[in-house]
């Protein structure tokens, strides 16, 4: 077992490496370039919605929470007489990050009381910091203790103080935003202030940081599905700077993370731009119910319902259902049944949210 002292930040000593300093360029142009497609959605809602889903799925599932798109999207849906737990916990890191980016867009600062607040909203208790000893971390497949983080409440509390102040302090600005975004996310895991929720907390923190520091304007940029496909790599890592101080190796993960899911996300805005356009001209060139209001519902969320469509487009349950069922019959809106209530599918969309 590792007996690591967390430090308190700003870390001593030379951060960025040459080999660090050389990997940042790619990432930084690919957030640029997320944060301008991102802007070219007339409907920023539409984005923040769906990316939303992927990676509530994503981030859960790091956590061994495993649910399949369709349960989530038939959850938020809420139909009757549906919903399972893992579909729940999914639910709830959807709010609890719309939660974390109200906070910020009112407050321009990440406290720990809005850390607090996301994981209430995750874990649906107000348990608050760890308060009793006695928290480990193993390793999944042996059970070993490798990690025991901070165990009196004080020291934890101390370090959150410290963290809180350092995620907020401008001072420092010489030191790249993703550098100090990867010490934050170690610091956050290795104080692993609460009893539950800390992995979904701190990847919540990722992406509210890079809002915080002007790298993007939405929170659609997620760490969860690289992390997902490098997880040993991951632990490894988060490890080895406890171990050996092995900085250089955590930076270098980060930033190639942020990089490729920069990259994965900008692809998929693309493509659900690209729908959007068929989707718009095929309504447009052939119904006389066409209407933005229903290009917007139909983008929000892969799965609709009438009651909806009566919602957003301000119409009558007749009218909502006649629009639904001639999509349907046209073949641009797959129907289904879910007992006695009827759910329509987007499915170009659901194919690009759910795609490996």
């Amino acid at each position: 077992m590792t007996n690591y002292k967390v430090p308190h930040l700003p870390l001593d000593g030379e951060l960025e490496t040459k080999k660090v300093l050389k990997q940042l360029p790619k990432a930084h142009a690919a957030l640029a370039e997320l944060k301008g497609i991102a802007a070219s959605i007339p409907n920023q809602q539409i984005l923040l919605n769906t990316l939303i889903l992927r990676e509530a799925k994503d981030s859960s599932a790091v956590e061994n929470i495993i649910t399949s798109h369709d349960e989530i999207y038939k959850a938020q849906l809420d139909l009757r007489g549906f919903k399972s737990i893992a579909a729940k916990e999914v639910q709830n890191y959807i709010s609890a990050i719309k939660l974390g980016f109200q906070e910020i867009k009112e407050n321009q600062i990440i406290t720990n009381n809005t850390i607090k607040k996301i994981q209430a909203e995750l874990e649906k208790n107000n348990a608050g910091f760890r308060k009793q000893a006695g928290t480990r971390l193993k390793n999944d497949a042996t059970g070993e203790v490798v990690y025991m983080p901070p165990q009196h409440p004080d020291e934890i509390i101390e370090l959150m103080k410290n963290l809180e102040l350092y995620i907020n302090n401008t001072s420092d600005e010489d030191l790249d935003p993703l550098i100090k975004m990867a010490i934050i996310h170690h610091q956050f895991e290795s104080i692993h202030p609460f009893y539950d929720g800390n992995g979904r907390t701190g990847r919540i923190i990722n992406i509210l940081f890079l809002i915080l520091k002007g790298l993007q304007e939405l929170p659609i940029l997620y760490l969860s599905r690289y992390i997902i496909r490098n997880k040993t790599d991951y632990y490894r890592l988060l490890q080895q700077v406890r171990t050996d101080g092995k900085w250089e190796q955590w930076f270098l993960f980060m930033i190639s993370g942020i990089e490729d899911t920069a990259k994965d996300t900008i692809q998929m805005i693309k493509d659900i731009k690209s729908l959007m356009l068929m989707y718009k001209h095929t309504l447009r060139n052939n119904y006389k119910f066409y209407s933005q209001d229903l290009i917007n519902n139909l983008f929000s969320h892969p799965y609709t319902k009438i009651e909806l469509i009566m919602r957003d487009l301000k119409v009558s349950r007749i009218t909502a259902a006649n629009y639904l069922n001639t999509l349907a019959k046209d073949g641009m809106l797959d129907k289904a049944q879910l007992g006695r209530s009827n759910y329509y599918i987007n499915y170009g969309l659901f194919q690009i949210l759910s795609r490996p």
